[in-house]
């Protein structure tokens, strides 16, 4: 069975420098990388959040209960400056997914802390992610899923190790 990347190693054959292996591997992750974008995109959008806003539950939830983060922590987890993560907080607390609070001991400290909404549609975006990306590894077995899974681990660990 072809897929699109067979058909593009057609029409570049003996047309550009490339090792045609290392140009077939190479692609395939780029489109598949692409896909798993777009369904974690497609999964978002169907419970009503973008990509940013999302990043900002995950990293809530990823703390443990009770879900909670200083505004500086998460900016700096999510790499987004003082004000735009603001921004961020401002949309999350809007839609009533998180809410900020003052610290008791120190009223100048304030936590970000998920509330049950914000969990409940993280929770079902991440449904829809893993379904999706089951999808898409559906097609290989136990055994060929472990041998991707070391193999796309040694590339990472020298393309890593390279930096």
């Amino acid at each position: 069975m072809e897929d699109s990347v067979d058909r593009h190693l057609a029409r570049w054959r003996d047309k550009a420098p490339f090792d045609e292996r290392v140009e077939a591997i190479i692609t395939r992750i780029q489109l598949l990388a692409r896909h798993v974008a777009h369904v974690k995109d497609r999964a978002l959008a169907e419970v009503g959040l973008q990509g940013f806003e999302f990043e900002t539950l995950h990293r809530l939830v990823a703390r443990g209960e009770p879900w909670r983060a200083t505004p500086s922590e998460l900016a700096a987890e999510l790499m987004v400056s003082p004000a735009g993560m603001t921004g961020r907080l401002e949309t999350l607390e809007n839609a009533g997914l998180v809410r900020r609070l003052r610290g008791v001991e120190d009223r100048r400290r304030v936590d970000v802390e998920l509330t049950d909404q914000g969990h409940a549609r993280w929770y079902a975006a991440m449904e829809l992610r893993g379904a999706a990306e089951d999808g898409m590894v559906h097609p290989l077995t136990h055994a060929e899923q472990d041998t991707l899974i070391a193999l796309l681990k040694r590339m990472l660990i020298q393309a890593e190790s390279t930096r």
